[in-house]
């Protein structure tokens, strides 16, 4: 029978217990039971909705926290077993036409070049950043209008290459500037505010960006208290409850403490650069087109470009992905509960691990 994440603290239990010990350091789990009365005249509305009264009157809720980051995740069973839908396939289609012939279409004509010349990959230009939000902040313009078009590992490999590139080229006009990060918000819902294929790329000085930053300091805490690889243990535990796979090297997994619906981490190893984990990256778009998933965030956190004098050593370059649902729905997916407390998720990540598993790219 399919696992939930209704089950997730029986689960634990049940590990091996090198297993369960890393779960407990990383992880804390509990549930509780939301309850309520609805009166008569919703009996009818919420038995269409949900298939059956007692399917909301007790609805078990599921509270996991990492412990080392403070991030943490709120599921309700109720909400995970409802069917993922997108409504607005048509509407997205004519959107995405629409804008053809936009100023991405002719990058070298429609998008200025960085003060050292621009960097051309096989499927995709970079340009500067109109409107930047750090001293280099650039875009890799696809060459493919649709975002929607699929993309094979070596696609992704080539864009990935292309963006370290530019960071390399804007580190070596200024070596102060070491800290590499880049994110791919694919349309609108994810913020995107362009629809033409892109990704964006910022080199900064001085440190890392704060959560990068934290997360390599809690790192080696983490290694100081236990003796422990963190990101091995936080693939320990994944793997071992069925949450991840391994593709091309790389280790992906279902996150227990999603920031938000569907998040997927995909872990590198020590040493390797982003590009390593090109295929891995495919693999989870193709596996989220699967479902029905057209809008995503993408971050690569990455160690420095060069040497700043911390201790990266066991920081591997990963990417995190997560869905932003349905482009047509007008109802933000972000609310007060997940900026300023812990993220509400309705996808329940066992059933997203069996996606991820299943299928090649």
């Amino acid at each position: 029978m399919q696992p939930t994440i209704a089950e997730l603290e029986d689960r634990v239990a049940a590990l091996p217990p090198d297993v369960r010990a890393a779960a407990e350091r990383i992880f804390a789990v509990s549930s509780t039971v939301g309850r309520l009365d609805p009166p008569a005249e919703m009996r009818e509305w919420i038995t269409k909705q949900f298939g059956s009264i007692d399917a909301v009157t007790a609805q078990k809720i599921v509270r996991v926290t990492n412990l080392v980051m403070l991030e943490g995740a709120l599921f309700n069973d109720l909400r995970a077993r409802r069917p993922v839908e997108v409504k607005g396939a048509d509407e997205l289609r004519e959107t995405i036409e629409r804008s053809r012939n936009d100023p991405f279409c002719h990058p070298e004509t429609g998008t200025p070049a960085d003060t050292f010349g621009r960097i051309r990959g096989k499927h995709g230009l970079t340009a500067s950043n109109v409107a930047k939000y750090d001293g280099y902040h650039g875009v890799l313009v696809f060459d493919e209008h649709d975002p929607l078009v699929p993309m094979d590992a070596e696609t992704i490999h080539d864009r990935l290459l292309t963006a370290r590139r530019w960071a390399l080229a804007a580190n070596e006009q200024d070596p102060s500037a070491k800290y590499y990060f880049l994110i791919w918000n694919c349309l609108w819902r994810a913020g995107g505010s362009i629809v033409h294929g892109h990704m964006q790329m910022t080199v900064t000085r001085g440190m890392h960006y704060p959560r990068v930053e934290m997360l390599r300091r809690r790192s080696l805490e983490y290694d100081e208290q236990y003796g422990r690889d963190y990101f091995d243990d936080l693939w320990l535990v994944h793997d071992g409850l069925g949450l991840g796979h391994e593709r091309d090297g790389a280790r992906v997994f279902a996150s227990l403490t999603p920031v938000k619906e569907s998040e997927v981490v995909i872990l590198g190893r020590p040493g390797e650069d982003d590009t390593s984990l090109a295929a891995a990256i495919a693999g989870v778009i193709s596996a989220y087109r699967r479902r029905g998933v057209v809008s995503y965030n993408l971050a690569l956190l990455v160690p420095p470009l060069i040497a700043d004098g911390n201790d990266w050593r066991r920081f591997p370059p990963h990417a995190r992905l997560v869905d932003r649902g349905d482009p047509a729905n007008k109802t933000s997916d972000i609310g007060g509960m997940e900026l300023y407390a812990a993220s509400v998720v309705a996808a329940d990540p066992f059933l997203l691990a069996e996606a991820l598993a299943s299928g090649e790219n």
